[in-house]
């Protein structure tokens, strides 16, 4: 068996995607096209371009792009980086082990024709392309840019229950610090994050994500911080807050205003933001950043 290497860049690293044997392709039809996996085009963004303006100029959705390329995920596209093109709107899937282009067009609601002639007319791909579904940073947040499989239905309940949320700022801020290891600004040592930190104004407004229970609301760390649990075993916090409009035990909506964002001391004003899920071990913390994403775009 022979690998054919299909080679993209996502996130400034380029991924491999093995594909067929020369048994595979023999036995497909003589006017069957590449796969779209084989068709991907490198772009290089050039100065001037934004998101918006790349997506128009390939005719796709600026969520195909993102979805492909996870460089792109923050929104921004900076001169140089290059990034992948689909011929279509949709994402790519990794297929695994047992499970064929049928498998993949009942998860996603495809035609299984359309699918296979989009892959090359490959039964079992490893990697295969989804036309018309729409990438969501929740929910697909692969660093390759390859989406798991995973049954369309239950990734819309999903989507749709947290279509509900509301960013936490008025507005989309730009992310100062990522979740994960970071260098501690004081103490100059390697850190891990469990929170992003988001770019804020002293005194903007800070709101509840969504419905839920505060947990709690007071100093901690030098600072004031709010705990909110949601439904379905979630919970959000909130910290670099002053003037706190609500406490321990109280009920709030979406969009509560739960405080202001404090003012800066030795940094900028930021928002400090956490996602946690209730497991056996306790809240375990998410890295937030897909899902400030999906709520940025709702605003």
């Amino acid at each position: 068996m022979f690998k054919h290497l299909v080679r993209f860049v996502s996130s400034g690293l380029f991924v491999s995607l093995w594909a067929i044997s020369p048994l595979a392709a023999a036995q497909e039809p003589a006017d069957c096209r590449p796969s779209v996996v084989d068709s991907l085009k490198q772009y290089t963004i050039t100065s001037g371009e934004t998101l918006t303006t790349v997506s128009a100029k390939f005719q796709l959705l600026p969520t195909t792009l993102m979805g492909l390329n996870p460089s792109l995920r923050q929104g921004q596209a900076p001169a140089g980086t290059k990034i992948a093109v689909p011929p279509y709107n949709g994402i790519l899937v990794s297929v695994p082990r047992g499970k064929t282009i049928h498998d993949l067009a009942k998860a996603y609601r495809v035609r299984p024709d359309v699918l296979f002639e989009l892959n090359g007319c490959q039964k079992t791909p490893e990697v295969a392309f989804v036309p018309g579904v729409n990438w969501s940073p929740l929910l697909h947040n692969q660093p390759t840019g390859i989406a798991p499989f995973q049954d369309l239905f239950k990734t819309q309940q999903i989507a749709t229950a947290y279509e509900r949320d509301r960013y936490p700022l008025p507005k989309p801020a730009k992310t100062l610090g990522a979740y994960g290891w970071r260098v501690n600004p004081k103490t100059q040592a390697a850190e891990f994050y469990t929170s992003v930190d988001l770019a804020a104004a002293p005194a903007m407004p800070v709101y509840a994500v969504a419905d839920g229970t505060v947990a709690f609301a007071g100093e901690e760390e030098g600072g004031s911080i709010v705990v909110i649990n949601h439904s379905q075993g979630r919970q959000t916090r909130y910290l670099q807050l002053s003037d706190l409009a609500v406490q321990t035990g109280q009920t709030v909506q979406r969009g509560t205003q739960l405080g202001a964002v404090a003012a800066a001391t030795e940094t900028n004003a930021f928002l400090r933001f956490e996602v946690r899920s209730r497991s056996s071990l306790g809240w375990v913390a998410q890295d937030p950043q897909p899902y400030l994403e999906l709520l940025s775009q709702q605003l």
